[in-house]
């Protein structure tokens, strides 16, 4: 019999490693070893340097001012470092194989059904990775909401719609008296005065809905809730004085943007001045001048509450008109 075709179709063939395979691969182990030491370069760079700084924080809020606001700030910006890191070393290998074994003629690359020490790293490197970072995360928030049995001193933050009373009590739970307050009305801020390196327990509690204490320098954001619950926690100290505006971060209602308050940080014998001179009945803003202080709010100014008599139909205008 004559075949059909005189044309043979060739079988498929596996082409064995050509001699420069070796030297080839031995280049890729040296140029991953090189990603590897970059990656580890690049982190140390990070941490050598002020990282926040020059990264405006990553989004974090800088400028804290007591312990806790800092122990939170370096967890962050450490996350973030780990966090890129890890993405420069991803992204380098994603275009180390673009690169390595991108298509060359019709030959097929030798196929490997599973590599056991790749597999072993995605697996165990990223259980490594969330464990650090939920220890560290666990130590840092452990911190921060430590509270001590005998604090330096006691306030009761009560929030209202739309403005806050500021509660200096002689001890803590609802059954402590207070001995000085400060209440903000729409024409006044309210001003919350505390002492430099003192410890400050904060108690809150709402007269209505739910309201959110938030100084941004305190790295603090708590909801102050309606009813029995008290939402306590405490600052260690606070380690920088001046006036830092601070803000209800729940929406609240109609002036919930404009519920502001001011947090005035003072000396210890500042404050133990303006604490007497509260108790003695002079106001918040007689009691600031008599230590020196500003009398109203620097960082903040009371919302327009547009009550003028043009909204309540004055006598000049006629009725049932327009105006």
């Amino acid at each position: 019999m004559v075949a059909r075709s005189s044309e043979v179709r060739p079988s498929a063939v596996r082409h064995s490693a050509s001699p420069g395979a070796g030297g080839r691969r031995r280049r890729g182990a040296g140029r991953l070893a090189g990603l590897g030491l970059g990656g580890v370069a690049l982190l140390v760079l990070l941490t050598g340097c002020d990282v926040g700084a020059t990264f405006d924080g990553f989004g974090w809020p800088q400028g804290g001012i007591s312990a806790e606001s800092r122990r939170m700030y370096d967890l962050w910006i450490a996350s973030c470092i780990a966090a890129l890191a890890v993405g420069v070393f991803v992204w380098g290998l994603i275009f180390w194989c673009v690169v390595r074994y991108r298509k060359r003629g019709n030959t097929l690359p030798v196929q490997t059904r599973y590599n056991m020490p790749m597999e072993f790293l995605y697996t165990i490197a990223p259980i490594l990775i969330v464990s650090v970072l939920f220890y560290y995360t666990a130590i840092v928030q452990t911190d921060v909401d430590k509270l001590s049995k005998n604090p330096d001193v006691t306030v009761e933050v009560v929030a209202f719609k739309w403005n806050w009373q500021f509660n200096y009590r002689d001890g803590q739970g609802p059954e402590a008296k207070t001995t000085a307050s400060t209440l903000g009305t729409s024409e006044v801020i309210p001003v919350l005065v505390l002492p430099t390196n003192r410890s400050i327990r904060f108690e809150e509690t709402s007269r209505d809905v739910i309201h959110s204490f938030w100084v941004p320098e305190l790295l603090f954001k708590r909801d102050v809730m309606p009813g029995k619950i008290r939402n306590v926690f405490e600052v260690s100290s606070l380690e920088t004085e001046g006036a830092f505006v601070g803000r209800c971060a729940e929406l609240c209602g109609s002036y919930h943007a404009f519920m502001n308050f001011e947090l005035r940080v003072v000396s210890p014998e500042k404050y133990d001045q303006f604490l007497a001179a509260k108790q003695s009945g002079k106001s918040t803003q007689d009691a600031l001048s008599a230590i020196g202080e500003d009398p109203y709010a620097e960082t903040t100014e009371p919302f327009d509450t547009r009550r003028t008599q043009d909204n309540f139909n004055p006598d000049k205008v006629p009725a049932r008109t327009g105006s």
